[in-house]
C-alpha cells in the first residue's frame, strides 16, 4: 500500500524499519494490540521459536488481534494481554529482560472504537521506561504518535520533552512526519548502545541466544 504522494504509510515504514532488528527466536512486544496489525507483523517476523507479548486495556482489540493472529496461524507465537502497557514489567518473564528486540507504540485511540479512550501521556512514558529497561543493546522502540485528536498533540509534546531529559539515556534514531500536524514516527534505541545501527549501517543479527520454556506464560 502507498500513499497519492507514492511514499509507504508511516506504519509500514515503522515495519520496514524494524524489522532488521528481528530474526527466529526473537522476543518482542506490541505496547498498543489495537487491531493486531502490529502483533501480526511481529509475530510472523519471530518466527516459531520467538515470543510476543501484545497489551491493550480493551477487551474489544484483544478480540480483533486474536482473531487475526487466528486467520494468520500465529496464534500460538502470542500472549494476549488486557493490561496498561506502563505494567509491561509485570507481565514478562524474568528471562526476557534485556532480550527484547522491539517494542511498538502506536499511540492514540482504536480505529473503529471509543475515540475518547486515548492512550496518555503519563502511561505512556511509563511504559517506554519499561521498554527501555527490557530492551536488548541492539533492540529497537518504534513509537507512532498522532496529534490530530484530542489530547494527540499534548502527547507528543511531552513525549518530545522526556526524550530532551532522557538523553543521552535514550538515542533518537529517526523522525519522520509528511506533514506539520500528521503523525510522527520515531524511532528510539538505548543510548549505551555503541553507534546507532539505522543511521549509516545495515544493523545485524542479535546473538544467538537460549529461547524461552515454552511453560513460561
Amino acid at each position: 500500500m502507498t500513499t497519492r504522494a507514492g511514499r509507504r504509510p508511516l506504519t509500514a515504514r515503522a515495519h520496514a524499519a524494524v524489522a532488521p532488528r528481528l530474526f527466529p527466536g526473537a522476543l518482542a512486544v506490541d505496547a498498543t494490540a489495537g487491531n493486531g496489525h502490529d502483533t501480526r507483523f511481529l509475530a510472523g517476523a519471530v518466527g516459531a521459536t520467538g515470543r510476543v507479548w501484545a497489551f491493550d486495556v480493551q477487551p474489544p482489540a484483544l478480540e480483533a488481534t486474536a482473531q487475526r493472529l487466528q486467520a494468520a496461524g500465529l496464534a500460538q507465537r502470542v500472549h494476549l494481554i488486557q493490561a496498561g502497557h506502563e505494567h509491561l514489567a509485570d507481565h514478562l518473564p524474568p528471562e526476557a529482560r534485556g532480550r527484547l528486540a522491539a517494542v511498538l507504540f502506536n499511540l492514540g485511540y482504536l480505529p473503529g472504537g471509543d475515540h475518547s479512550r486515548i492512550t496518555r501521556p503519563e502511561t505512556t512514558l511509563a511504559a517506554l521506561e519499561a521498554a527501555l529497561a527490557w530492551l536488548h543493546p541492539r533492540g529497537v522502540v518504534s513509537v507512532l504518535a498522532y496529534r490530530g485528536h484530542d489530547g494527540g498533540k499534548a502527547e507528543y509534546e511531552a513525549l518530545q520533552a522526556w526524550l530532551a531529559r532522557r538523553t543521552p539515556v535514550v538515542r533518537c534514531l529517526h523522525r519522520e512526519s509528511p506533514a506539520a500536524h500528521a503523525p510522527v514516527l520515531l524511532l528510539l534505541e538505548r543510548g549505551d548502545t555503541p553507534g546507532g545501527c539505522m543511521q549509516d549501517r545495515p544493523c545485524g543479527k542479535f546473538p544467538v541466544q537460549k529461547p524461552l520454556s515454552p511453560e513460561i506464560p
